[in-house]
């Protein structure tokens, strides 16, 4: 039996949009970035421009570390006072990182922002998590990756259109500007949506079980890992992207309709299987998408040996394979955060954590492969594309496109 849900006051497409624009803020902290990389590397005097991909790394690492905290937090104090806690320190490390000195300083400012900024995707996962379950989860967290998406796509112009006419620090302070607004919708309209019976108070010994009860579920872990290891093909592209366009197609100012074409195949993939997923399960969605996604890095394989110059061709395979990835990921997370409804916070704050860690790691190793060439990510993506799927094997015991409380194979 599942304890009875508060209802949130505010309408559920006002709380869609308004969890959309909180986890919005993690990718503007990324997406924004990347048309200024060329004017960091110069105005910081890096050397090896391979090293600028960091400010995302580190960023990414901030988020993963400080998943651990954020979950624990809200699942003793409720998800609204950290969720505002998270936001405010996300504003004061963003105005930090817009006058920093050197590298070095950046790079520990984003890893700050970073540590707030977990808390972002933490309590969304876990607000939703408190009012829907299954593939009604899956459907809604689908529909804030819809709206979240919409950044993304217009991030880097955004970005672009800063350093137009002014410096890439003030990309920092337009993310300030942004955040205090989210910040004041959150605090004028968000109510509490924890359930006193699920509070857990903040013991080692109760996160230790609570850990301990998310590690034993094999298919949950597995779904995890999958689930970080697709998004680890994701962030390597995001890692290179820039410098894909500027150095191996010679396209620096496409890059922001570049990027926006490919972020649109996402939005496209997350808006479809928000209308799909509750009728044909989020297990068969994701694993026929993560099925599609190995094919399609294949052909990335080969077109990145025997078309490597073809934008047009990387443009339209990438597209397709990052589509898969919209598919694939709030599913995988849906289905991984299933069984830890009395925990959801704690749960959903330790799979960030691993998730992201993971995702940041492997997601770093591809990027820093550039060598002016697609070969490295096209790689990347297939090694992700195996690992994943046979994850999912080994959660499943072999057993693909069932759904939840049935043995019975649906039909293809």
């Amino acid at each position: 039996m599942h304890s009875p849900r508060k209802q949130p006051k505010l309408g559920g497409l006002e709380l869609t949009v308004m969890m959309a624009a909180v986890m919005a803020l993690n990718a503007l902290a990324i997406d924004a970035m990347l048309p200024a990389f060329p004017r960091m590397t110069a105005g910081l005097g890096l050397v090896d421009p391979n090293r600028v991909q960091f400010v995302i790394t580190a960023y990414l690492l901030g988020m993963g570390a400080g998943s651990l905290v954020h979950g624990p937090l809200s699942d003793r104090y409720g998800r609204r006072p950290i969720l505002l806690g998270a936001i405010a320190g996300y504003i004061v490390c963003a105005l930090a990182c817009s006058f920093a000195t050197s590298f070095d300083m950046l790079i520990a400012m984003r890893i700050a922002q970073g540590l707030f900024g977990a808390g972002l995707g933490v309590l969304v996962t876990s607000i939703i998590r408190d009012q829907f379950e299954g593939d009604a989860m899956a459907r809604r967290m689908s529909t804030i990756f819809l709206v979240f998406m919409a950044v993304p796509i217009v991030a880097p112009l955004v970005g672009s259109v800063v350093l137009i006419f002014a410096g890439w620090r003030s990309i920092f302070d337009l993310i300030a500007i942004m955040a205090v607004a989210v910040l004041v919708w959150v605090v004028l309209r968000l109510p509490e949506t924890l359930d006193p019976q699920n509070v857990v108070p903040i013991k080692a010994k109760t996160l230790t079980a609570s850990w301990k009860q998310v590690i034993s579920d094999r298919t949950a872990n597995c779904y995890m890992i999958a689930g970080a290891t697709a998004q680890a093909a994701l962030f390597g592209y995001l890692n290179s992207s820039q410098q894909i366009f500027e150095r191996t197609f010679g396209a620096p100012d496409f890059f922001p309709i570049g990027f926006a074409i490919i972020a649109i195949g996402i939005a496209c993939a997350n808006f479809t299987n928000a209308r799909i997923v509750e009728r044909f399960g989020a297990r068969r969605v994701s694993q026929t998408a993560l099925i599609a996604f190995i094919f399609i890095a294949i052909l990335q394989a080969f077109a990145a040996i025997f078309a490597p110059a073809s934008l047009p061709l990387f443009l339209v395979l990438i597209t397709a394979n990052m589509a898969m990835i919209g598919f694939v990921g709030s599913n995988f997370s849906s289905i991984a955060m299933q069984p830890f409804g009395a925990i959801a916070g704690t749960a959903s704050s330790f799979q960030n954590f691993v998730r992201t860690i993971w995702a940041a790691f492997i997601g770093a190793i591809i990027g820093q492969q550039f060598n002016g060439a697609v070969t490295p990510v096209a790689l990347g993506f297939l090694a992700c594309g195996l690992t994943a799927f046979t994850l999912i094997l080994y959660g499943e015991r072999g057993k693909l496109f069932t759904r939840p409380g049935t043995t019975k194979h649906l039909p293809m």
